[in-house]
């Protein structure tokens, strides 16, 4: 019998400050490392990150991809990062074609490499670059239902050994985070994060219920707070519909002085 891997949805931080050891990232840093014990090597990963908009769904296709530093403001070293892990272009084609099943247009990308909503991660759980990544786009205008959809086509991969990401961030006001963390900001992050957990942990809740809530997430307790722009939340969407039903556990931490989280949805034998 195959083993069916896990989908696992990342809170990954600001910029390359988990890996520079930043003490509001150490929280963080605990549950990366208990989710890096709870992994078994996939055949290959496949990861949505923030990071990457493009007009329709697009793949990295090329044998070995590069990094892509999309930050800035940060010490010279971060920008020497290496993570020569191999490319997966046949994923990249197989993951075309399933989309395609499913009524959603899919380009592939040769020449980009990896963001930083991939790379960090991916140097906290596989540090030792020998899995083969391959990363999926968002698609512009940020459609949350398209992005749903996007999970459920995939879903087959995690019964061929592949590991279905989702990178982001479950608050991501910058201005916020930047800011003076008082007392009603920390009390709208906790709201949304409360009914978050509701979402995609209640096992009362069906697929279709959910689906419905994450579709109008607009109307989650301070939603347009928490997320200015969607890019950082619907990884999460993907992920959730990746999952096929089943119900997730969330992993609570703080990280620079507000409420994040990641959700794993367990793999089986």
């Amino acid at each position: 019998m195959s083993v069916i891997q896990p989908v696992v949805f990342l809170s990954h931080g600001g910029g390359p400050l988990p890996l520079l050891g930043d003490k509001s990232h150490l929280e963080m840093l605990d549950v990366f490392a208990s989710l890096k014990g709870r992994l078994t090597k996939p055949a290959a990963i496949l990861l949505v990150s923030a990071h990457w908009e493009e007009p329709q769904f697009t793949l990295t296709a090329t044998a070995s991809p590069g990094l892509v530093f999309d930050y800035y403001g940060f010490p010279p070293e971060t920008y020497q990062y290496r993570y020569p892990a191999p490319g997966a272009p046949d994923l990249a084609l197989k993951t075309k074609a399933l989309l395609q099943e499913h009524g959603l247009e899919a380009h592939l990308e040769l020449h980009r490499g990896v963001d930083h909503g991939v790379f960090v991660p991916m140097l906290l759980l596989f540090p030792d670059a020998d899995v083969p990544v391959v990363q999926l786009s968002l698609k512009r205008g940020l459609d949350a239902a398209e992005h749903l959809q996007l999970g459920q086509a995939l879903q087959r991969l995690r019964q061929q050994g592949i590991l279905l990401m989702g990178s982001g961030y479950t608050f991501h006001n910058l201005s916020a985070v930047m800011g003076v963390k008082t007392a009603s900001v920390v009390e709208k992050c906790m709201q949304f994060h409360d009914w978050l957990d509701i979402q995609i942990t209640d096992p009362g809740l069906s697929q279709s219920q959910r689906f419905a809530a994450l579709t109008q997430w607009q109307q989650a307790p301070n939603a347009r707070f928490c997320h200015p722009r969607e890019e950082h939340l619907l990884p999460l969407h993907f992920c959730c519909a990746a999952a096929d039903g089943q119900v997730a556990e969330a992993l609570h931490f703080n990280m620079m002085g507000l409420p994040a989280r990641c959700y794993f949805w367990a793999g089986a034998d």
